[in-house]
């Protein structure tokens, strides 16, 4: 076993500390130089290129496209939506000078100071900004409309505690931003955009998700509407996994963004802005993976099946190279992704537990024994059974064990949630069960001020008002106040 997979801490131990020694030791990312930012591993980012690329596709079949705008902002720019530059004004970093210079002391590098910026330029927190300055020049009838725009790329957001994947300086993401004619049309992508989501997230991370609308004291800074997806991680806290937002005629107002209508008349488009971002890779592991490493779906696993000799001598290793040679090529043909492990650097035992810890959902073991035979041994990851199959049919059989993992670790998700929400009526029911985690159902007022009184007392926060919640006649937990619907409250990263 390998010493790495025997050091990982166990998730009853210390849940925390579980889900920051995994990232690292399953090759996935690590802390950089640079305070607050971290290094994506090529590992890593195989899974995250394998989500870009799914959810690339996705929304191409919406009609949208890409294309990139500028990493930094004129600092102007975030100033013309109040909104806006209040939710992000604390997280921004700022550039004022464009060159360095040797230091006169011979201290290596300064900032010359006759260098400074005629206006301060910043790191994009967010792009509405620069974008809707764009539009304005690619936006002047109805004819140009709708326009349905994303950029892959990266933004930094000054935060003071971090943690890899789930919350960094640095990360990378999707935006879009859409401009629309009509309101009704605006808010249609909106939603449109949050099932896209919620469909890549359920269909292709095995992540079962509540669709639903934030609190305003939760929306994105200058939406009129924020749409989220949450997902309940293992420890029974609440993630965050994409947002939709819309924005109304907000930015299209702070830039001038106008186009003459159907009826010949002037007035400001409606828009959109959606976004996900490298925080799916803490979901996906916080969500699935056990003790023993990560548990990969395999819709995303960057390898879905590794294949480990075992051999006495270079004979009985040519033996197996020319059994396996077909295999591997048999199921690359079905479109999975295989590698071939015969390198003789490391022992069988090793690979077993690397594998294991990177999560290859399937892991197939061949002998001279098991070719004499006609069999070979099959690991699946998800539950840790081995069993035997005939190597007559194995690329069908692999296949078709892929698609079980899949739904298996999705069944196993969307049970835990379950099990993991509950329905309370009073305050004390709420203290007692939130501190046990979970999703809680419980009724509340509609005002901010309870809203944060809750949280400031519990650490709890709405996660979001389901968009399904049914019409209940109830009373706030908090305050005892009438309410008509049930929203969820959650502890969360």
């Amino acid at each position: 076993m390998a010493t790495e997979l025997k050091d990982l801490t166990k998730r009853a131990e210390n849940y925390s500390q579980w889900y920051n020694e995994l990232v690292v030791k399953a090759d996935l990312a690590e802390q950089s130089a640079v305070r607050g930012c971290m290094v994506i591993k090529p590992y890593g980012y195989a899974i995250w290129e394998k989500m870009q690329r799914q959810l690339d596709d996705m929304f191409k079949q919406t009609g949208v496209q890409n294309a990139y705008f500028p990493l930094l902002i004129p600092k102007s720019f975030l100033s013309r939506e109040a909104d806006h530059v209040e939710g992000f004004a604390k997280e921004c970093a700022v550039v004022t000078h464009y060159r360095l210079k040797n230091d006169p002391d011979g201290k290596g590098v300064v900032v010359d100071p006759e260098a400074r910026l005629e206006e301060e330029l910043v790191i994009r927190p967010t792009s509405e900004t620069i974008i809707w300055n764009t539009y304005r020049n690619w936006i002047s009838s109805y004819r140009d409309l709708p326009l349905l725009v994303n950029q892959w790329a990266n933004v930094f957001r000054w935060e003071m505690r971090t943690r890899l994947f789930l919350r960094t300086a640095e990360f990378l993401w999707q935006e879009g931003h859409t401009a629309h004619a009509t309101k009704e049309e605006a808010q249609a992508k909106a939603i449109e955009m949050l099932n896209v989501y919620a469909d890549f997230a359920e269909k292709y991370m095995a992540l079962p998700v509540l669709k639903g609308v934030k609190t305003a004291n939760e929306r994105f800074a200058g939406a009129l509407e924020t749409y989220t997806i949450e997902a309940m991680m293992q420890d029974g806290k609440a993630l965050q996994s994409g947002t939709s937002h819309f924005l109304g005629q907000n930015f299209a107002k702070a830039f001038d963004v106008k186009f003459i209508n159907n009826d010949n008349q002037l007035e400001y488009v409606w828009a959109t802005s959606w976004g996900v971002s490298t925080r799916l890779m803490g979901a996906l592991i916080m969500t699935h993976s056990d003790d023993n490493g990560l548990v990969l779906p395999p819709h995303l696993a960057p390898i879905q099946v590794v294949i480990v000799p075992v051999y006495k001598n270079a004979d009985q290793l040519h033996e197996v190279d020319a059994h396996v040679a077909p295999i591997v090529e048999n199921l690359r043909a079905k479109g999975i992704s295989v590698k071939y492990d015969n390198a003789d650097n490391k022992r069988p035992g090793f690979k077993f537990a690397d594998y294991e810890l990177k999560g290859v959902p399937v892991r197939l073991v061949i002998g001279a024994r098991d070719i004499a035979n006609g069999t070979v041994e099959v690991m699946r990851r998800d539950t840790l059974e081995k069993s035997s199959a005939p190597l007559q049919g194995i690329e069908e059989h692999v296949q078709q064990l892929l698609e079980e993992i899949q739904q298996n670790i999705y069944q196993k998700a969307l049970r835990h949630r379950e099990e993991m929400t509950f329905k309370v009526d009073t305050w004390e029911e709420f203290k007692e069960q939130i501190e046990k985690g979970g999703f809680i159902l419980a009724h509340w007022d509609g005002t901010t001020e309870t809203e944060e009184k809750i949280k400031e007392e519990t650490k709890a926060t709405i996660r979001c008002i389901p968009l399904d919640a049914p019409e209940e006649e109830g009373r706030c937990i908090y305050t005892g106040k009438p309410s008509k619907r049930r929203v969820i409250f959650a502890r969360n990263y």
